[in-house]
């Protein structure tokens, strides 16, 4: 709504104007012109050359538009639905799921280094992985830096596992391929079987839960499946 040219340019009132309206987003839009003035200290004309100068011909339209803007803010429902972290972990409690796993530990065992790599919420996951791996005395490390000069170093006996949670992030893929080129060993968390990601390694391990986000932006789905998955790996080795 407020593009970035225009903040920029505000002066130090209607920086402190725009400060106010981001503060107080829910309320704006019932409020009067007289009243935001008031609690600006300034005058009508002043908070009117505030709208024009953030490309709005009226208060109306400013207003209707804020208005929009808040009520597309989604909020996540206090108790969301478990049913399917239930199936999650109804279907790990099988002899399947074992042999899925020592397939990682077969791999993880010929290496004495592991790399953990993700971006974003999975590079916070990857950060938690290579700690837990480390607590259990296997010398791991986090990387979330997927543009690390990686080229220029030997990586003898060195695993990585990649945490994602659609499988398809085009950097994350990108520093893949570097370490399949270093003859790294790729292990890979993913939300779906089919993914990029999931195709370029030599073990993954899908979750296949509901792909949720919110506000059309953020990724909401459970991580929980890739907590789980790093701590049962861990325990094996």
């Amino acid at each position: 709504m407020f593009a970035y040219d225009d903040i920029k340019n505000f002066s130090r009132t209607e920086m402190a104007i725009y400060k106010y309206i981001m503060a107080n987003l829910p309320q704006i839009p019932y409020m009067t012109i007289r009243e935001i003035a008031a609690e600006n200290h300034v005058s009508t004309t002043t908070f009117l050359r505030f709208c024009a100068k953030s490309g709005f011909s009226s208060y109306n339209e400013f207003k209707a538009k804020l208005k929009q803007m808040t009520g597309n803010i989604a909020k996540v429902p206090t108790t969301r639905n478990l049913d399917e972290i239930f199936l999650f972990f109804k279907g790990v409690s099988s002899l399947a799921f074992e042999e899925k796993l020592q397939q990682a530990v077969f791999l993880l065992q010929k290496t004495n280094f592991i790399i953990f790599v993700g971006i974003g919420s999975s590079g916070t996951l990857a950060r938690y992985g290579a700690r837990y791996f480390s607590n259990l005395g296997i010398f791991s490390v986090g990387l979330e830096d997927v543009h690390y000069p990686i080229e220029n170093f030997t990586y003898e006996k060195t695993a990585v596992i990649a945490v994602s949670e659609s499988g398809e992030t085009p950097e994350l893929i990108d520093l893949i391929k570097k370490f399949r080129q270093k003859n790294c060993p790729v292990l890979s968390i993913t939300n779906l079987a089919n993914s990029t990601l999931a195709r370029l390694s030599d073990w993954n391990f899908s979750y296949n839960l509901k792909h949720q986000r919110i506000n059309n932006l953020y990724n909401i789905t459970s991580q929980v499946p890739t907590l789980f998955i790093m701590e049962a790996l861990a325990c094996r080795l």
